[in-house]
């Protein structure tokens, strides 16, 4: 992953989005070559020259000021995540000199996930590896402790897993959250070897997840709500809340809570009675996955 190129394709793609008159300006005349803006009129927006956005665009502008930035990202009307990912595309952190430290969950961590025994939650890290679980969040979303340590990934799963693919009834908002975190990821991590083999594999095996990369979608986890069909207990909603580990920001902590006396938690503790099998145990409270170093792709 090249962040000169991508940050090209990332400010093509959100020119591409955008139409003259949306933004204040005539359409002009004649058959357009590009869809969205063109170039001359996204510089216009931006008050820059269209020589610099031209440089910017192909990644042959290595000292852009915040500022620059900041106009680039208002014309180009960026949410807050897409602000985020463009300032590290222009600006690339220096590359590591040496491999990362494997992700651990603090023991408190682990007992904080057995505290909310009646919640799903999980940690997940770096390229969307699981990290530590509870034994509800095993019975909603995967026996983690019974998979390949590889396989305990949220990506791979939600887009490579048939089981995980009925899971989500609402495919396209789950696989663009999905692929738009590992978008952010690669903007922070363009060097990361196993995030890149990782991207690889999904380009190979799903069209889903080549649409979204193509598209450059960038999205942060955060809050919302997510649609599950179970095939223990069946459809429902739940919000979820993803919360930034200040020791680590790498790491995420998420919980999944129902409407008090909905459908939603009657699943809930309908599914707080599933046993695991012999392979997965562990999965009775709150459990690590192995160290990041150990997997093998």
């Amino acid at each position: 992953m090249s962040p000169h190129t991508d940050l090209g394709e990332f400010l093509q793609t959100r020119r591409a989005r955008l139409r003259p008159e949306e933004v204040g300006l005539a359409p002009g005349f004649g058959a357009r070559r590009v869809p969205g803006l063109r170039r001359e009129e996204l510089a216009q927006l931006a008050g820059i020259s269209v020589d610099y956005y031209v440089r910017l665009e192909q990644g042959r502008s290595s000292r852009v000021s915040d500022t620059v930035l900041d106009a680039v990202a208002g014309a180009l009307q960026l949410t807050d995540d897409e602000r985020v990912h463009l300032r590290r595309l222009a600006k690339p952190a220096k590359p590591r000199q040496r491999r990362a430290k494997p992700q651990t969950v603090r023991p408190g961590l682990l007992q904080l996930l057995n505290a909310v025994g009646d919640t799903p939650a999980f940690i997940f890290g770096r390229r969307m590896e699981v990290l530590a679980w509870n034994s509800l969040a095993c019975a909603l979303i995967a026996d983690f402790p019974a998979l390949p340590p590889i396989r305990r990934n949220l990506a791979r799963l939600i887009l490579l897993d048939e089981d995980a693919r009925s899971l989500y009834p609402n495919r396209e908002h789950v696989t663009g959250d999905t692929v738009g975190y590992l978008r952010l990821d690669a903007g922070r991590y363009p060097d990361d070897p196993e995030l890149t083999a990782l991207i690889g594999e999904l380009s190979m095996h799903s069209e889903e997840f080549r649409q979204h990369w193509a598209a450059h979608t960038v999205r942060q986890k955060k809050h919302g709500f997510k649609q599950f069909n179970h095939p223990l207990v069946g459809e429902f909603e739940l919000a979820y809340e993803t919360l930034m580990l200040p020791d680590d920001p790498d790491q995420l902590l998420t919980f999944y809570t129902a409407e008090p006396g909905s459908r939603a938690e009657s699943n809930l503790k309908l599914l707080a009675n599933w046993r695991p099998t012999k392979t997965s145990e562990a999965a009775n409270s709150a459990y690590p996955a192995e160290p990041i170093d150990n997997f093998k792709t």
